[in-house]
């Protein structure tokens, strides 16, 4: 039994006889008759009570020919339906995107381009998921998400991916802060003084601990959120320092960027499972951020 024979039923059951039923389907009536004979052996039932007439072999379903009628009906509209989401998707008029992206990138680098991405795709369905680099990694690697934006770092042989940008590290401080007379700052000097911090399971925490470590340094952690904002509140009002990606500080802050001294430069990449076939909705997202970097 195939999709064809199945379609032949429905036309013989639509129309009452093997005549319209042909000519609905654009084929001989002979090829139409042996081909729900050949069901009907298949099966071993007789699907279709057939009386002579002379203008035409009048017909009517008998009780298996119902139940495969029925089962019929419901097959070919799921196919239908599935054909046509299948080419709404490859068309970009329906499909969803679904990305995990650290807070900072979420919250400075991808909102003016998921509206304009939006703006050019709006059948297509956005989810961020916004959290620390071990989230967004684990999501991916649980096929949670289609699409991460992780750091070098935590690039996997499992992965493809492409470079997404390469953002400079920066030491954010308050006005008032002994460093802000400083052009640049070393390593040594920004563990010297007290810390505010994400928590655990973010890239710039991960990073800042890994150099205290080649140091010999232990950081003084005064405060620690996950909420990028509240950090700069607390910075810019001179309890503590810490270290940003360059594009978290805007003009608007009432805080100061200072470079490290050698600078310090982050990349981060957008990735995804090598094993997982790509939409054509994620081809599209990471083409237009690759075009609008």
């Amino acid at each position: 039994m195939d999709i064809r024979q199945l379609k032949h039923l429905d036309a013989l059951a639509s129309t009452g006889s093997f005549t319209a039923a042909a000519k609905k389907l654009n084929m001989a009536q002979p090829a139409l008759s042996q081909s729900i004979k050949r069901l009907e052996i298949a099966l071993g039932v007789t699907l279709v009570n057939r009386t002579s007439n002379k203008n035409d072999k009048l017909l009517a379903l008998t009780a298996e020919g119902l139940v495969l009628h029925q089962h019929a009906t419901l097959i070919l509209k799921q196919i239908k339906q599935a054909e046509a989401q299948i080419r709404a998707m490859a068309n970009l008029t329906s499909g969803e995107v679904r990305i995990a992206v650290p807070g900072m990138l979420g919250s400075f680098y991808l909102p003016s381009r998921l509206m304009a991405f939006r703006h050019k795709y709006p059948e297509l369905k956005l989810s961020l998921f916004e959290g620390g680099t071990r989230d967004a990694l684990r999501m991916l690697q649980q096929e949670e998400v289609d699409i991460a934006i992780i750091t070098a770092q935590d690039l996997q042989p499992e992965f493809d991916s492409q470079l997404l940008i390469r953002e400079q590290m920066v030491i954010a401080m308050g006005a008032e802060h002994p460093l802000a007379e400083h052009n640049a700052v070393s390593l040594n000097d920004f563990f010297d003084h007290e810390l505010v911090m994400f928590k655990t399971g973010y890239f710039h925490r991960e990073w800042i601990l890994s150099q205290a470590k080649d140091l010999g340094k232990k950081p003084n952690v005064a405060f620690e959120t996950n909420l990028i904002n509240l950090i700069k509140q607390i910075v810019s009002q001179g309890f503590g320092i810490t270290s940003v990606l360059e594009m978290a500080i805007s003009s608007k802050d009432d805080i100061l960027a200072k470079p490290f001294d050698p600078p310090v430069f982050l990349n981060l990449h957008i990735a995804w499972k090598k094993q997982r076939p790509v939409s054509q909705a994620d081809r599209a997202f990471v083409d237009f951020l690759m075009s609008n970097r």
